[in-house]
């Protein structure tokens, strides 16, 4: 039954993606169809809760956590498209949702639960969540950014270029996204702070050292907007950069414990 619920959330946001290449034939920019996608996040929701109520608590293991965070962006995403036109990063975003549940069901990695779980953390483990998601719409915005400026400069535009906002929008959103990840991200790290007292541990320093490099360098590029007018190039490989140090904070070490070392 789990297996069925998943696979069919992979579907739907197969689905979803195929629709959004296809507008790319028609050059519409208008109508488009997130159904299947808002059906692919519930049944993935669904599933993540099944399977935490199969294991007595969520699985900290690198896919899980992967799973859990594209779902945050896919939702994020969703709820961003009901008043800002960003609903064809769906073409990036959806299919990398897929990808990873799938892996998540099919390698079904050993449990890593947490020995203890309390609000607090509940609390911090959730705005960790949404940062991430918010900093990954943000980053892939900065990637479309970047080739839409190239291509508009040096190249006729792909259709996909044409189905996009205009440069100043996809860069307006781009620093609204920045924005609210920056709050949420400064959020995570004061409860982790404040409810946690173990952010510096050998097993976390990393995590925070590279989480707190991550905010710096956003804060720095708000700051840097601000004050200064940055934008184009030299915001977005800045951006692309403060989210590298993020995504390894999150993912780093359990890759290479996981995945590279096999450890469990």
């Amino acid at each position: 039954m789990m297996k069925f619920i998943a696979i069919s959330s992979m579907l739907a946001y197969g689905i979803n993606t195929g629709y959004l290449v296809w507008q790319l034939r028609t050059i519409d920019k208008k109508n488009t169809s997130l159904l299947f996608a808002w059906l692919a996040v519930a049944l993935q929701t669904l599933y993540i809760g099944l399977l935490c109520q199969q294991q007595n608590g969520f699985s900290f293991s690198i896919l899980s956590v992967a799973s859990l965070n594209i779902l945050g962006v896919a939702l994020v995403l969703l709820l961003t498209a009901l008043t800002k036109p960003v609903e064809k990063l769906g073409i990036i975003v959806f299919p990398m949702a897929a990808i990873i549940l799938g892996l998540d069901v099919i390698i079904n990695p050993l449990p890593h639960l947490l020995p203890v779980h309390t609000g607090a953390m509940g609390i911090h483990i959730s705005t960790s969540i949404l940062a991430f998601s918010l900093l990954t719409i943000a980053a892939i915005q900065a990637i479309l950014l970047k080739i839409q400026n190239k291509q508009l400069k040096q190249h006729p535009p792909t259709k996909f270029i044409l189905l996009l906002p205009s440069l100043q929008s996809m860069e307006t959103l781009l620093f609204q996204m920045i924005a609210s990840g920056v709050f949420v991200l400064s959020l995570s790290l004061g409860t982790g702070f404040l409810f946690l007292h173990d952010l510096f541990a050998q097993h976390l320093v990393h995590k925070t050292v590279l989480s707190l490099l991550a905010w710096v360098i956003f804060c720095a590029i708000l700051i840097g907007r601000q004050r200064y007018g940055w934008r184009g190039r030299v915001a977005v490989n800045w951006i692309l950069v403060g989210f590298l140090f993020l995504l390894l904070s999150y993912f780093g070490s359990k890759f290479v414990l996981e995945l590279i070392l096999v450890r469990t």
